[in-house]
């Protein structure tokens, strides 16, 4: 096997490491991508912008904030800002991931904050922890952007789509869900009993 091929298959590892991983919360962010479509189709957003803010913001949370800010009628600075405020987690997320991939360029940074979810940030931080020397643990994380990624747009088309054959999806009770991920998030972190 030539150093390219080697090269490629390292790669390709990390890459479906990160997939694998990721996927217990990417299953628990289905019903969340779902009930976002469907509940954007009973306010102002339209089609398009429900799809768009999933496409360029990709941030649950902020997104739910904000189709209740729009419902009630809040202006655009303060929607914004309100948005702002609530995913200022990011920056501590940021400060944690940032020794492991400060040699990357800047292309590669850009993608992966953009990426940097709550779900990625969980899965990744326990990646850069391994005592290996594997050079591409980038990779690993760009696997659970995208796996992330598209699971959330998926979704996002699914509620927008078909989310009016299940009337009052918000309140089948899918908020275990919500406590399910967070605690699958946590686990990895729990190294003694206190």
């Amino acid at each position: 096997m030539n150093s390219k091929s080697t090269l490629l298959a390292s790669i390709r590892a990390e890459m479906m490491k990160g997939f694998r991983d990721v996927t217990p919360l990417v299953i628990g962010a289905i019903p969340f991508g779902i009930i976002f479509g469907t509940i954007s189709t009973g306010t102002e957003l339209t089609f398009a912008g429900a799809m768009a803010m999933s496409l360029f913001v990709f941030a649950g949370s902020a997104q739910f904030i904000a189709l209740g800010l729009l419902a009630a009628g809040t202006a655009w600075p303060i929607i914004v800002l309100t948005t702002f405020i609530v995913n200022l987690r990011h920056l501590l997320y940021s400060a944690t991931l940032l020794p492991h991939v400060k040699r990357l360029s800047q292309y590669w940074r850009a993608i992966l904050a953009f990426g940097l979810t709550d779900e990625a940030f969980a899965i990744v931080s326990v990646r850069y922890q391994k005592t290996d020397r594997s050079p591409h643990k980038h990779w690993y994380y760009l696997g659970t952007v995208i796996f992330m990624y598209l699971n959330w747009q998926l979704c996002t088309y699914l509620g927008l789509t078909i989310g009016n054959l299940f009337p009052d999806i918000a309140q089948w009770g899918l908020d275990f869900a919500m406590s399910a991920t967070f605690i699958g998030m946590v686990i990895p972190y729990l190294t003694n009993r206190p």
